[in-house]
Order: C-alpha cells, then structure tokens, then sequence
C-alpha cells in the first residue's frame, strides 16, 4: 500500500496515473465524497495494483479471483472473510501471491531480499528445484507474507448503526468490547443492550470481552472501586455476577478497566486480579486489564500510582495500554497520540511487561479546539473523516508534525473565531504500526469505534493478518 500526500496542482487523474492506477481505485478506497475536490496535504491510500484490489459496485469474490487468476477460496482465507458474498464497496481484498516477471540479472536470491520473503516459500508456491534456473521474462510467483497480531476494539455505541458497524469492520478484529458494564457497591454489575454487538462479533469470528468498569454517571468513581477492593465479601458477589453474566451473554473475556484508583489500594488491585484470574482462567476465559500511559514504576497522580504494570504483566492475559488522550478535549491543542509520548509509556513497559502481552491503544479520532485555547473550555470530538472535509470546507492546508507523527490544521469559523484541528490519518496510523512492530508487541486496541476512518483498515488489512 502507497501514501500519497496531495500537493498543489495534482488532480485525482495524475495522482492515478503516477501509480498505474484506475481512479475509482482510489475514490472508493478512501472514501472521497467528491474526487474533485482534493486538499493540499490530504493523504491518500493509493493499492499496489499487483497486490490489492479495492472493492467496487458489482465486485463479487468471484470476479475479482478471476481478473487475478487466484482461486476465490484462496481469496476467502487470505483475507479472513467470514462471508464472503458481503463485500462492500471500499473494502480492501488482498491477493495472497502475486507475479514478479524476471528480468536480466535477477536471481532467486536477490528476489527474495527486494520482496522479504523467506526463498524456500518462494521456491515452494512455484515448485522450482534448482533455485539457479530461472529465465528472464519467466513469471514467478511471490507469496504474500505478512505478520500476524491481535486487534481489540473498543465501541460505546449498542444501537442498530453500532452493531452494523461491526458486521462491516469484524473481519479487522480479535476481540470487540462493549464498553461498559459498571460495578455497583453492591457487587453486582450493571446492565448493558449488547446482545447485538455480540451476535454480531461471534458472526465475525470476533471474541466478545466484557468491560468492567467504576464508570458510573460520566465518570470513574475511586470510592466506589475502593468498597470493592477492600472488602473480599463483595468481591465474591462480583466474581459471581460476572460469570453468571459472561455465561448467559456469551462473552469470551474479561477487559477490566479500573481508573483513578486510590494509591493505597494498588495491593488490594492486584489481588483482586489474582482471585480473578483464579476464578475465570479455569472456565476458559481470558482476563485483560487496561491500564493508564505511565513512563516509570512510581508516577504520581491518582490516574497512575495503583496501576502496577509489573504484577498485571505478571498475573494477566494481556493488558491494553491506554496510549492515547494526550491531545484530550479539556486540555490545550495538542496530538491526541503524540508519537514519541507513545514511545516513552513503552520504553517503560517493555521493561517490566512481557511483549507479547501488550496490546498498543490506538485513536481512532481528532480533537477541534477553539484558540487561543482558555482553560475550562472543551473541545469537538470528530472523525479523521471529518477533519478532512473541515480543511476542504475552509479551504486551508492539511500540515504534519514530525515530532509527533500527527496531521493538524488550523482554520477560522464563519464567525472569526479561530481553530486547532489534531486527528489521524494513514502517515500516523503506519507511524504507530511501525512502532508496534519495532517493538514487537502482541498488537493493538482501538479507543472507539464510531469515527469514519476508511484509510485504518485499509493500512491495517494491507499490512498484517488477525490472530482470530
């Protein structure tokens, strides 16, 4: 998959022609409302046409197997497609091999290098004995090799466009969860409309988790996960209530999101996570924490000092690292993901977290303030979608911060006012993925679904195969 970044005098047409590729191929795969119409410094996804296809009106599985001679059920499995007849326009379908046609001076060896891909597969997929007899002009088959993570994603949204947006997203996912089921003080756990979205995610050959939460009235309530914490009691009603839950729903695993938990509860948090563990592993469910960006073991602040990253690393599954919020709605303009922020949580976790138990957080959304921000005002949450057409709408410049791997603009409202736009876009989603893979983690989690955000999937399905 190419990045292409819209500069002054290009048009749909000769950014097309520069990479071989029909338009549509291009207007449908980011989603353009009006190809016409492009933005200085607008990024754009642009498929290897060898390699992937964009889905088009009347594409079926079928046709498209035939224009690239590959055998549909080859297509199916390569691209994870639970239903295969339920293409949709945009989507991206992935060829699991395609043709290099030798030329002079080529070898096996130096094909395998240019394309990384290990030669004994290529050598398999073609049934070539003598790796040293090859021709030019001869067509040789490269396997798509591509690596293989984990995907959470995280929605609030349990209304019919929430659960659809899971039928059409699923097949980029490992784990979907419903955000939230909340404890009481009690020991009981709230309720939650969420039958669809996990109809939807077993459809999908998603796993549904279960979020627990002290997310009460719009908020996280320290006292109330601290009766919790600090009294066994209630924490075996809670046990209980949540398998008795996750049994009758169906749900997979257990996400525990607990924030804004007391200092001096950090051991009863740990063993809270120990009983848990100890109730649900047995039953074959999986047992997650989500847990705030720290950059040391002993940061102050209250969003901080109980989440001990040493001991969930020890006691969970995998643990969600809330890697994102930096550019958050009541604080001043800024990156809601800043790149090299990110690097700093996990230069931090790395240390004393297993890799292959972090699950990188992940926006899926920009923030638009008013500027000169003043402290107490908030700003509009919006898609990276959205903040394209705002820049189009206002005919201003799309820039790119370095430092921080993150598109920005700034525009002024029909009333003067002034405004700071941070979002994502597919330069800082692959900024991410390029971290996630230098650092060699399990894979990522998405806080939230429900932003329009053609280019994540497409960057994502182009670069990496789901652990389902």
């Amino acid at each position: 998959m190419n990045i292409y970044v819209v500069k002054t005098g290009d048009s749909l047409w000769s950014i097309a022609s520069k990479y071989g590729v029909d338009m549509n191929q291009i207007t449908y795969g980011n989603q353009l409302k009006n190809p016409n119409i492009l933005v200085i410094g607008q990024c754009l996804l642009i498929p290897e046409p060898l390699k992937e296809y964009i889905v088009q009106p009347g594409d079926t599985l079928y046709s498209i197997s035939q224009k690239y001679q590959i055998d549909p059920n080859d297509l199916k499995a390569f691209n994870q497609l639970s239903d295969p007849s339920k293409l949709y326009v945009g989507q991206l379908i992935v060829m699991p091999s395609f043709i290099h046609k030798v030329r002079s001076g080529d070898t096996l060896y130096t094909i395998s290098y240019n394309y990384k891909v290990p030669l004994q597969e290529i050598l398999d997929v073609n049934s070539i004995a003598n790796p040293s007899l090859i021709y030019p002009n001869e067509q040789i088959r490269i396997p798509n090799t591509k690596p293989v993570i984990e995907v959470n994603a995280y929605t609030t949204r349990t209304d019919s466009e929430g659960i659809a947006e899971v039928y059409g997203l699923g097949v980029y996912f490992t784990y979907l969860a419903p955000f939230t089921h909340s404890i009481t003080k009690e020991g009981s756990i709230s309720e939650l409309k969420d039958e669809g979205l996990i109809k939807a995610a077993y459809e999908q050959d998603v796993d549904p988790l279960l979020v627990l939460t002290n997310y009460v009235d719009g908020e996280f309530n320290s006292d109330l996960v601290a009766t919790i914490l600090r009294n066994k009691n209630l924490q075996d009603t809670l046990l209980s209530s949540i398998l008795k839950k996750m049994g009758e729903k169906g749900y997979k695993g257990l996400n525990i999101d607990f924030e804004y938990v007391y200092p001096e509860d950090r051991e009863n948090y740990n063993t809270f996570l120990k009983r848990t563990v100890a109730a649900l592993k047995p039953k074959g469910y999986s047992v997650s924490t989500a847990l705030a960006p720290k950059i040391k073991g002993d940061q102050k602040g209250l969003l901080y000092e109980a989440h001990d990253y040493e001991a969930h690393g020890k006691i969970v599954d995998f643990v969600v690292l809330m890697t994102y919020e930096w550019g958050w709605a009541g604080g001043k303009p800024w990156a809601i993901a800043p790149i090299n922020e990110v690097k700093k949580v996990l230069d931090y976790a790395v240390k004393v977290i297993p890799r292959k138990k972090i699950m990188m957080g992940t926006p899926l959304y920009g923030r638009d303030w008013k500027v000169p921000w003043v402290d107490g005002t908030f700003a509009k949450t919006l898609s990276p979608q959205a903040a394209t057409d705002l820049a189009s709408k206002y005919g201003v410049r799309i820039q790119y911060s370095d430092q921080y791997q993150s598109p920005f603009f700034t525009y002024w409202d029909e009333t003067g006012q002034q405004h700071e736009v941070w979002f994502e876009d597919a330069r800082s989603m692959l900024a991410k993925q390029k971290v996630l893979d230098d650092y060699g983690l399990r894979g990522m989690s998405y806080w939230v679904l429900g932003s329009a955000f053609p280019q994540n999937w497409m960057l994502q399905h182009s670069r990496y195969r789901l652990k389902k």
